[in-house]
């Protein structure tokens, strides 16, 4: 998916790092994700689950809260409030920029903050919390007792938190054990999804139940079974964002009809590193870009990966065509295409196949669809060259040929 930076600045006037996972082609609906206690923006669950919700036309906004990540600000003396006001302030700049932001996502601590922030974002529709704490105060359990204790004594302290230093002050800690989600829960009044796992170990599944009991309708639980409390699973991850997505469907605006298009295939530039590419061929959108050695982002298919894919596809589709019209007992048909160029020959371009077929065919028979691969269109036409026309300027759609006159 399209990713690009996208900051903004807090109420305290901090700059906060984030960045915009884009649908190819039409947007539905706008996403801000609140990422896990200390974690980040570019917290591997984060990134997954943000860019598996643009896979389904939502666009997200993951950010780092502040004094985390490259975020300004000062992380052990924000707190709570703080994080709900970083989502509040993330909502208006998505709001100015033409985004506005329609679900909220939070992970563990971040549930607890996107449900505390609904209350001031009236244009939200929905909510997913996932692997999130009933009670807020919850966190002081990441803390090491030593530095809390010495926080509490001596009114800051630094604390190992997921093995990393930070230095927390009093305030921080009153504000976590101040906050009533209950309350918050109750007064909620949108559809809330709550994603947990049954074994989690950082905030146990007593959690859900509580959030569960306390909220009104609608609201719905998914169970994450077997998943730990970071998702660190990728398949966990993907699961919870498309069980986000299609809950969410329910709530959302439906995903606006894609534009016919005249053009066979289209390529628009996403101004995301040097050569990545917004792709439509047929009804499918998708992203074609070069390798990181070449100067691209590594993001998606090159030009000749997709001209290598035409003729994989096109053989596949040939020998099945052929091996039904036979009758033949043909299984599962796979193609393998390679190309590379040969300096200083004629016809530099070489296309390699390797075709693998699967069914109780006798030898012959195994023989005669190889022989057919040849015969498939892509491949005659790479094989007899073409014909340009002209490139002609402008975004003018091509239109048929006028009928002559009578």
């Amino acid at each position: 998916m399209p990713t690009r930076p996208f900051d903004f600045l807090n109420a305290a006037g901090n700059r906060l790092s984030g960045r915009l996972e884009l649908p190819v082609g039409s947007t539905r609906a706008w996403a801000l994700f609140a990422h896990c206690f200390t974690c980040g923006k570019d917290n591997i669950a984060a990134v997954r689950i943000s860019r598996r919700l643009a896979g389904a036309g939502i666009g997200v906004l993951r950010f780092d809260f502040t004094g985390l990540g490259k975020s300004e600000g000062d992380f052990g003396a924000a707190g709570f409030s703080h994080n709900v006001d970083d989502l509040v302030a993330a909502a208006g700049a998505m709001t100015g920029a033409g985004m506005p932001p329609m679900l909220l996502v939070g992970h563990s601590l971040g549930g607890a903050a996107v449900v505390a922030a609904a209350g001031s974002l009236s244009g939200v529709h929905a909510v997913a919390t996932i692997a999130a704490p009933f009670d807020v105060e919850h966190a002081l359990h990441q803390f090491d007792p030593d530095g809390l204790r010495m926080i509490e004594r001596e009114g800051s302290g630094v604390v190992a938190i997921g093995s990393r230093p930070f230095t927390v002050r009093r305030e921080f800690v009153q504000n976590l054990r101040e906050q009533d989600q209950g309350a918050r829960l109750v007064a909620l009044k949108r559809p809330l999804l709550l994603l947990h796992s049954p074994i989690d170990q950082v905030v146990g599944i007593e959690n859900v139940t509580s959030m569960y009991l306390a909220a009104k309708h609608p609201k719905s639980f998914v169970s994450l079974d077997g998943a730990d409390h970071l998702l660190t699973n990728a398949r966990d991850a993907d699961f919870a964002a498309d069980m986000i997505a299609a809950w969410a469907g329910r709530y959302l605006p439906a995903m606006p009809p894609t534009a016919a298009s005249h053009f066979d295939a289209e390529a628009e530039e996403t101004r995301l590193g040097k050569f990545q590419l917004a792709m439509r061929a047929g009804k499918a959108a998708f992203i074609a870009d070069e390798p990181e050695s070449a100067g691209g982002l590594g993001s998606g298919p090159t030009p000749f990966n997709l001209l290598s894919a035409a003729l994989a596809a096109c053989t596949t589709m040939t020998l099945r065509l052929y091996a039904d019209r036979k009758g033949w007992p043909v299984d599962r048909i796979r193609t393998g295409v390679t190309h590379r160029k040969e300096a200083g020959t004629e016809r530099p371009d070489i296309f390699s196949r390797r075709v693998d077929i699967e069914g109780a065919l006798d030898d012959a028979q195994h023989a005669e669809l190889i022989a057919v691969a040849d015969r498939c269109p892509v491949h005659r036409t790479l094989e007899t060259g073409s014909r340009f026309e002209a490139t002609e300027a402008g975004w003018a759609e091509p239109h048929a040929e006028e009928p002559p006159p009578a």
